[in-house]
């Protein structure tokens, strides 16, 4: 437990965004989504294999009753990651400000460090209820940028931006995906959320080496890493469904990760066909296995 506990610490108050920028993120090893209907299990025991939580902050600020009460029971114990499903960070409506100052509360009340969001979009007048690729061009490298900075002003945090699945190539693209993702980050001066599985779904889908993707991305901007399975609807189609396991090549592009940027926090996401928490942690103690063998390995190496 001692372990846990240094890793969240108590709620933390209001500071300046220098302060909060600066931090330290402390969290490690492998993780799980924070899901309700996992909860009972969970009151009964959380797996030793089990570092840290993941939630959608959309879906619990001003939450209260007993699920608001079991949340506070996990926070109050373990590491937490808020990881954004709305905020439409390419979108052309004006950024949700609210949302992000309700998810910053949200955030300081329950200890919580890292934010991470999609760099994608999902609404105009309305929310969309799909994640759509924004187009590779230099514009909406500044237009991401901008709103990625405001966001960060206002959640007084660094956030981190996670690679997204697509499946049509924009007409207009000026450039690579792997370009736009460096260009957002260097613009913007945030942080990478590597979502493995995805990088595999569009290497299929857009016929392009995967593990050259993933070398080429800026190991000092990595701080976060998710595994999730897919469903494949033909040899060159897969779509990202995050609703079964995890699959051989994507295990295998995990490793590589390691092996190349070394060994971050990493999240094994299910958002349906969502089996017992025994058999969803069997996929979470793989991902500790791989942490646990390239940290005897980094070991090994500094010990010679």
């Amino acid at each position: 437990m001692r372990r846990r506990q240094e890793a969240h610490g108590s709620a933390i108050g209001r500071k300046t965004i220098s302060t909060r920028l600066m931090q330290p993120l402390r969290l490690s090893g492998a993780g799980l989504g924070f899901r309700r209907e996992l909860i009972p299990a969970l009151k009964s025991r959380v797996p030793d294999a089990i570092d840290f939580f993941e939630l959608a902050p959309e879906n619990w600020i001003d939450l209260g009753g007993a699920y608001g009460r079991d949340l506070r029971g996990f926070t109050e114990r373990y590491p937490f990651v808020c990881h954004g499903l709305s905020l439409s960070l390419g979108g052309p409506a004006p950024l949700d400000e609210m949302l992000l100052t309700k998810t910053r509360q949200f955030m300081d009340a329950h200890g919580i460090r890292l934010y991470t969001e999609h760099l994608s979009y999902c609404s105009d007048d309305g929310h969309l209820y799909d994640l759509l690729p924004i187009p590779f061009t230099e514009e909406a490298v500044k237009h991401v940028a901008a709103r990625i900075r405001r966001a960060q002003d206002i959640l007084e945090r660094r956030i981190a931006i996670e690679n997204a699945s697509y499946y049509t190539p924009s007409p207009i693209a000026e450039m690579s995906e792997l370009a736009f993702i460096r260009a957002v980050l260097d613009e913007a001066g945030c942080d990478l959320h590597l979502d493995v599985n995805n990088v595999y779904v569009n290497s299929v889908n857009h016929c392009y080496d995967p593990l050259g993707f993933i070398r080429a991305l800026p190991t000092e901007r990595i701080v976060y890493l998710h595994m999730a399975g897919h469903y494949v609807e033909a040899p060159d189609l897969i779509v990202d469904t995050h609703g079964a396991d995890v699959i051989d090549p994507v295990w295998t592009l995990l490793d590589e990760t390691y092996r190349i940027h070394g060994v971050a926090p990493t999240l094994l996401e299910r958002d349906f066909n969502i089996p017992p928490l025994d058999e969803l942690v069997r996929e979470v103690e793989h991902i500790a296995r791989i942490q646990a063998a390239h940290r005897a390995d980094e070991h090994a190496v500094r010990a010679s």
